[in-house]
């Protein structure tokens, strides 16, 4: 497993700065990718990495790296956010199980958006409130562990 995640993550991050991406250009690309990777409308989180790395310049490759590893922890916080944006709004408590979900699936995704929209727009709201601040967080602390990371490799 270590061996996997060296080869994997660690090895093109590190890449990245030989290549001469800033330690700052890197951290901001994995905060940001990681913050829009854990967004509750699965399925366009990759297309909202690509629009925000170009308006801000950021790296593609490092953004969409994070989105792919958030994806676990998209799954995991789709629920808290639903439950989150009815609290936000006031709107009462939505079944919600993957025998429904399924069920709504089979009749058509355009069917099962209707069916969970004003859920989904709820809980994006809720992660639009809650996602900036790890965002920061982990934008500035990444940055000196890159820095530190460069600086290594700028040894002899």
């Amino acid at each position: 497993m270590i061996g996997w995640l060296q080869r994997r993550i660690r090895d093109p991050l590190l890449g990245m700065l030989r290549q001469g991406l800033s330690p700052e250009g890197l951290a901001w690309s994995l905060a940001v990718g990681l913050a829009l990777g854990v967004i509750p409308l699965v399925g366009i989180s990759t297309v909202l990495c690509v629009g925000v790395a170009l308006v801000f310049r950021l790296n593609q490759p490092a953004m969409q790296l994070a989105n792919y590893l958030a994806y676990p922890l998209q799954i995991l916080l789709w629920y808290p956010f639903l439950r989150l944006g009815e609290g936000l709004f006031g709107t009462p408590h939505e079944t919600v199980s993957l025998a429904h979900l399924q069920a709504a699936l089979r009749l058509g995704a355009w069917v099962a958006i209707r069916m969970f929209w004003t859920s989904l727009w709820h809980a994006s709201v809720a992660w639009l409130l809650v996602v900036p601040v790890p965002m920061l967080l982990l934008g500035w602390g990444l940055q000196p562990v890159f820095r530190r990371a460069l600086n290594a490799f700028r040894r002899p």
